[in-house]
């Protein structure tokens, strides 16, 4: 027999090699290995079994890893489709299903000393006390890990030994699973009553499931999820948008739905967008699925997890302990067989998207492989993505709607606030309106709860000299520095630089020691709170108070339990949580991002007010948001004021149309990088030649950022293999120099996406580029930057 291994190195190949007959009953596919690569010793996959090769004198197979194999067939088909659809090696995309710590030389289970009652322990003489005591606890208990037992009996280990040399007990090492709630006290809840909408959502959800049950999975291929779906019938149903407004009930649906799997014998994936939702989102579902005797059926794989907490979860999941996994965008991998719901919650969100190889999207993998596994997938979210949305207009998924509150609660009241009227007295943009801090102080009065967001960390966004003009930039990227107040630093947000502060302007020829900060973050705005409201807990979430593992859990417990009154962050406190005494959000600064280069920044704007507003008013108290904007009348600020997703659709994918931007086509954003801009600069020129001869079918070269061929027009690239494709580029990134590396950027357009990812893969194989310059492909980016 012969093993086909992919190793773990990018070489866009498999190896074969020969299986010993020591290891003939061991080796399977999904098993990892160790086998010699020259003069090395390195691991791998195997990927397939074979009788015989066409190579002669194959090495052996040097050693089996663990006792069962770790990918299992159809995950290995899953990592096949990412590396051709997304346009990577096979390797790298293999080495992405597994964790770090899954993938090491040996098992990583911890193991620790357990004392337990001897099974021919029956009368015995009379103990002395300290024995005795321990005896009792251990009599009790009938088994315990020893330390827990030393700590309980306030004792030793030696007295624990003498009870063995009594042959009382029993002490063993035996294997300790690193539970991370294990310390956590969950009370279980009961299925709540549905609204008539969440019943009809609920009810076509489980139709799905009993139809898809009864339909065969899908053989395999490399489609694009959405762009070209199964013909059948059934098929067709695999998705599902369930678009409920903020509060509308739609983690209780979830909840249902997943209940069914279960009583059907089949497991759940549910992807949630950031790791900060996971405390919240585990407790709910722990709370209803992990009671008395189903203690492991829920376990949790994020990378706030240690390793072998996430050693240990992905192993209870294989062994099939855990039927339901929760976590970030890589918990889409989790080997839960047999597979019969994964719930992609916010799926709007952009960080679904891997910004490195394989620069995959959790949510379509999460669709394709939903098709593969014959498991229904259920995408949810108050502001659906373009793209989501669209395919439910055109047929491909299915519409659920929620339309109202749970319970019957309103919406809140939206207020957009014109901060330029505010800043027209003559002493600059104040931080807070003055209706918004009336109200803050209305809702300290009342004990009620505040969330303010500012969807930018730090003190200051710049150090700038007012006589000549000088800017704090980075070194290594073209941003400038954001100055941090209580370590006194100024630090760059994308590759980490960090710089003491001038005390004077550090142009030589100024040296003005004026210099002042300009701008606004998290850190200024905590602090500008605790000086107007002095008697108030403020409390702040963002990437610099959120570093340990447990930072989230405890904050967010806090809040929840009323120890904290005003709650200020980042996104990561916009979206999914649910605190029913919030009654008041402001946002500050909500045009911060509708300017930037990227068509997609009233989308996101759009989505952001809009989740952002859906923390309040979700208890018996009616909301109120208050929307600070420069721009007040921007069809984004305006629609999200009214709460009109379908309003903001139809304005939106008519511009859409009109360009040729996704959803109407796809989109393959090229990158070139390299610390000289010149090399750069000519690479990506280059490139654009090579593109042309390949994707032109020898047609003449267009002209710069023009459609090739117009779908159904006439002109120099019909005859080509793309019919619709736009080429853009080369030209500078919108960020031009990020981590020392200069960036050019070529956005390739079209419908037909599975077949120019396959193109370009034969393209970048066959590139010859400068040493020092690198390509990255990137297949629907959601990040132009």
């Amino acid at each position: 027999m012969v093993a086909r291994v992919s190793l773990e190195i990018a070489l866009r190949k498999e190896f074969d090699y020969s299986i010993p007959p020591g290891l003939a009953g061991q080796i399977e596919v999904g098993r990892r290995v160790q086998v010699p690569f020259g003069a090395r010793k390195v691991f791998g996959t195997v990927t397939a079994l074979a009788e015989e090769s066409d190579h002669a004198n194959l090495k052996p197979v040097l050693k089996v890893i663990g006792v069962q194999a770790l990918v299992t067939p159809k995950v290995l088909k899953l990592a096949r489709w990412i590396a051709d659809y997304y346009c990577c090696a096979p390797e790298v995309a293999l080495k992405s299903v597994l964790p770090e710590a899954v993938r090491k030389r040996e098992e990583g289970w911890k193991k620790q000393l357990f004392v337990r009652v001897s099974p021919g322990s029956g009368e015995f003489p009379k103990l002395p006390r300290r024995q005795q005591e321990v005896w009792n606890i251990i009599e009790e208990r009938r088994e315990m890990p020893l330390t827990d037992l030393l700590g309980l009996a306030r004792t030793t280990a030696a007295t624990v030994r003498k009870l063995e040399d009594r042959g009382l007990v029993e002490i063993a090492a035996e294997i300790f699973e690193r539970d991370p709630y294990a310390r956590e006290h969950i009370l279980p809840t009961q299925p709540l009553p549905l609204n008539p909408c969440q019943d009809n959502a609920l009810r076509e959800i489980v139709r799905a499931m009993d139809e898809r049950r009864a339909c065969p999975a899908w053989p395999g291929g490399t489609a694009a999820p959405g762009a070209n779906p199964p013909t059948t019938s059934n098929a067709t149903r695999n998705t599902l948008l369930l678009h409920g407004v903020t509060g509308s009930g739609k983690t209780e649906v979830y909840l249902q739905a997943i209940a069914h799997a279960l009583e059907q014998d089949q497991g759940a994936i549910v992807l949630v967008p950031e790791i900060s939702l996971t405390p919240q989102t585990v407790e709910r579902f722990k709370a209803r699925f992990s009671s008395g005797t189903l203690r492991t059926l829920v376990a949790v794989l994020h990378s706030h997890l240690s390793a072998g907490e996430r050693h240990d979860e992905w192993h209870k999941i294989r062994q099939g302990r855990a039927r339901i996994v929760i976590g970030a965008r890589s918990a889409i991998f989790a080997p839960v067989e047999p597979l019969g719901l994964i719930i992609v919650d916010e799926e709007h969100e952009h960080t679904y998207k891997q910004e490195e190889a394989p620069r995959y999207h959790a949510r379509d993998v999460a669709i394709m492989r939903g098709w593969m596994e014959s498991a229904v997938v259920v995408l949810g979210s108050a502001t659906p993505s373009l793209e989501s949305y669209y395919n439910c207009k055109t047929g491909r998924y299915t519409l659920l709607e929620l339309p109202e509150r749970a319970d019957d609660r309103k919406m809140p009241r939206v207020r957009v606030v014109d901060m330029r009227q505010a800043a027209r007295g003559g002493k600059g943009v104040p931080i807070f309106s003055p209706q918004l801090k009336e109200a803050v102080a209305q809702r300290l009065e009342r004990g009620e709860q505040t969330i303010l967001f500012l969807n930018r960390r730090g003190y200051s966004t710049a150090l700038q000299c007012p006589l000549c003009g000088y800017v704090a930039t980075c070194p290594n990227c073209s941003v400038s520095l954001t100055y941090h107040r209580p370590e006194e630093r100024l630090r760059c947000h994308i590759c980490g630089h960090v710089e003491n502060v001038p005390a004077v302007c550090p142009n030589g020829k100024c040296k003005n020691p004026a210099i002042h900060y300009a701008g606004l973050g998290t850190q200024r705005v905590e602090d500008t709170l605790t000086k107007l409201f002095p008697c108030a807990r403020v409390r702040r979430m963002d990437a610099d108070t959120m570093k340990r593992k447990d930072d989230y859990r405890k904050t967010l417990g806090e809040f929840r339990a009323g120890k904290v009154d005003i709650l200020v962050g980042t996104q990561m406190i916009a979206k999914g949580l649910h605190f029913p005494n919030v009654t008041l959000v402001g946002i500050l600064y909500a045009d911060l991002a509708l300017h930037q280069p990227d068509f997609r920044a009233g989308e996101r704007t759009f989505q952001l007010l809009t989740q952002v507003a859906g923390r309040a008013g979700r208890g018996d108290v009616e909301g109120e948001v208050f929307v600070q904007a420069f721009t007040p009348f921007h069809p984004a600020i305006q629609y999200a004021r009214r709460h009109d997703f379908k309003g903001f659709y139809e304005q939106e994918i008519e511009f859409r149309g009109q360009l040729k931007y996704p959803p109407v086509s796809r989109v393959a954003l090229l990158t070139l990088r390299g610390r000289n801009e010149d090399k750069v600069k000519f690479s990506a020129g280059h490139l654009k030649r090579e593109l042309e001869k390949s994707l032109m079918a020898n047609e003449a070269p267009s002209r710069s950022s023009a459609t090739l061929s117009a779908p159904g027009g006439k002109g120099a690239g019909e005859r080509g293999i793309f019919k619709d494709l736009i080429f853009c580029g080369p030209a500078p990134a919108p960020l031009l120099r990020a981590e020392t590396f200069y960036r050019y950027q070529i956005m390739l357009r079209t419908r037909a996406m599975s077949k120019l990812s396959r193109t370009l893969a034969h393209i970048v194989v066959a590139l010859a580029l400068p040493k020092d310059v690198t390509l990255a492909v990137d297949i629907d980016p959601v990040n132009l930057a």
